[in-house]
């Protein structure tokens, strides 16, 4: 297995001196650590980014100008190489944390401390950056302002927790890694498999702790327990979207006890029945997604869950953001 620790060092401090730099030192910062035609997918409505000034311009004045003086709080921060050849990655799930004072993603300001939930997937080469995708809660943002435009959340929402153990930043068990990995690759290889009626899988079965937390994006929210999360979840999402069909990661790694996975898009499937207010409209859609799970003792305890909801909704015909 490869040894991305310094590489994943490297990123770390690059990330953060992002937000810390003088705004006239960020070009030649940038011009560092990434490749001259590196592309950045950035979640809707920011779009894809190509070559060091779109990403300077496209992305971090931005977030820095409505965030001034913007906190970076990572929560788990890994590396690995991907079990299908992708490459070596870098990922990242925190928050970006400041007093929202400009616009920011067609979001309006409220003036107030807020905390922007992120995820983040590098794909390097020894120690530069040659493609990103980042995966920003703007639905969330909105909550939090405010003006949170669907009419109700289907679980609890709350600021996005670290993980239980701490230890998600620069995880040091290198040889748990493959085994968190197969764990969370065979229990979504089951969960695609469920009773139409009852929803019931296998991949519900051994897989998660009894005392399983499921963070998830805003109009979602988090649960407690796999019955919660087949409540909050689940349920609701197989009811409006019944011929779901996930795969097409372009990242999946462990790194000890922590598995990430991403898909740009990872799901196709009709709106077929009601969604959090919106009424099926017989589309065909696709979900961008990043999850991020904590593995304990041969079960999987947490798991953080990223959706591009504004593009989602978007493909619905509705503009949520």
């Amino acid at each position: 297995m490869k040894d991305l620790r310094a590489a994943r060092r490297a990123t770390y401090s690059f990330l953060h001196a992002l937000m810390e730099a003088p705004e006239t030192d960020l070009r030649p910062l940038l011009e560092t650590r990434l490749a001259p035609d590196v592309r950045y997918r950035v979640c809707h409505p920011l779009g894809d980014l190509v070559g060091i000034e779109a990403v300077l311009e496209g992305l971090i004045l931005p977030l820095r100008r409505a965030l001034p003086r913007c906190l970076r709080r990572d929560e788990i921060f890994m590396a690995g190489t991907t079990r299908r050849g992708e490459g070596d990655f870098v990922a990242a799930l925190g928050h970006y944390v400041g007093n929202f004072e400009r616009p920011f993603g067609r979001v309006t300001p409220n003036g107030r401390l807020v905390f922007l939930r992120a995820g983040e997937m590098y794909r390097i080469e020894g120690e530069t950056i040659v493609e990103a995708t980042i995966l920003l809660d703007l639905l969330d943002l909105k909550r939090q302002t405010g003006a949170f435009p669907l009419p109700h959340m289907l679980g609890t929402e709350m600021l996005f927790p670290g993980p239980a153990t701490h230890d998600g930043v620069m995880p040091d068990a290198p040889e748990r890694s493959e085994s968190s990995a197969a764990l969370v690759e065979a229990m979504l290889t089951d969960l695609r498999a469920f009773d139409p009626t009852s929803f019931e899988s296998a991949g519900q079965t051994g897989y998660w702790h009894p005392q399983m937390l499921w963070y998830g994006p805003a109009g979602i929210g988090a649960n407690f327990t796999y019955p919660g999360f087949q409540r909050d979840h689940r349920i609701p999402f197989l009811t409006a979207f019944p011929d779901r069909v996930g795969g097409n990661h372009f990242c999946r790694f462990g790194d000890g006890d922590y598995v990430c996975s991403g898909g740009w898009p990872s799901m196709t499937m009709t709106h077929a029945g009601p969604y959090l207010g919106v009424p099926p409209t017989g589309r065909a859609l696709t979900l961008r997604v990043m999850d991020f799970w904590r593995c304990e003792a041969g079960t999987i305890r947490e798991n953080w869950v990223l959706l591009d909801y504004g593009d989602l909704f978007a493909q619905m015909g509705v503009a949520v953001i």
